[in-house]
Order: structure tokens, then sequence, then C-alpha cells
């Protein structure tokens, strides 16, 4: 009788609000409008593939430069897996993997909440700067 495989130990849950925590980092990371708009398109075409050129047409104003930037640290964190096919020029693709497909649903919850009050936040805004230019 062979003994069960040993477990991977499971890692400490982080502390948001410790300084050192990488937590901070991580939220710094996820919390940003390309990423989210990122993980939106690629869960949309889970388990396919989406190219570089068609995540830039489908994210309305980000630079080349900055996706390049947010899909490497996807990358980097095991949220995104890309592929090359080496052609001339290369084709590069991407995916979520497992992990990142779980990040979709706590991000879509946020973008809906922004959507649903986006005005009232406009009003709080135009009403402080009113307050702001009499004080």
């Amino acid at each position: 009788m062979t003994s069960p495989a040993p477990r991977a130990p499971k890692r400490a849950r982080g502390d948001l609000f410790s300084p050192q925590c990488p937590t901070r980092r991580l939220l710094d990371r996820i919390g940003t409008k390309w990423t989210s708009m990122a993980v939106k398109v690629l869960a949309e075409a889970f388990p396919g593939e989406v190219r570089f050129a068609e995540l830039q047409r489908r994210m309305a104003g980000v630079s080349q430069k900055m996706l390049s930037v947010t899909l490497q640290g996807l990358t980097r964190d095991g949220l995104v897996s890309r592929r090359v096919e080496p052609t001339v020029p290369p084709r590069v693709h991407y995916r979520l993997t497992e992990l990142g497909l779980s990040l979709e649903a706590p991000l879509a919850m946020v973008r809906n909440w922004a959507e649903e009050h986006m005005a009232e936040i406009d009003r709080a805004n135009e009403l402080s700067g009113e307050h702001s230019a009499n004080d």
C-alpha cells in the first residue's frame, strides 16, 4: 500500500492592513481599469485565446505600451498565459488561466457597481466642486 502524496503547504493568508504585505501590491495590479478590461475580454473568450491586436482593439483607449505592461504583469502573476507563434511578425496570443478566470467574477461585480453608480458619483463630485469653490 502506498502512502498518499504529500500536500503542498497552504500559504498564509495576506493582511491588507500590514504595510509589508504583498496583498497591497497585488491589489494595485488587479485594481486598474486596464486589468479589469483585459480580464473581461479574455474571460469572454475562455477557454480560447485572444491575439494582442484584438485585445487592443476591444480595449478602446489603451496604448500598446500600457497593454503590454498590463499583460506582462498578469502573465507574471499566473493569471494569463501567453503563446507566441514563430511567424514574421510573431503572433502573440493570450488566454486566462484558471486562476485568472476566478478573478473575473469579483472584477465583474466592481465593474457593474461602477456602471450603476457613476451618475451618483458624478453628482457628488459636482457638489464637492461647488463647495470647494465657495470655501
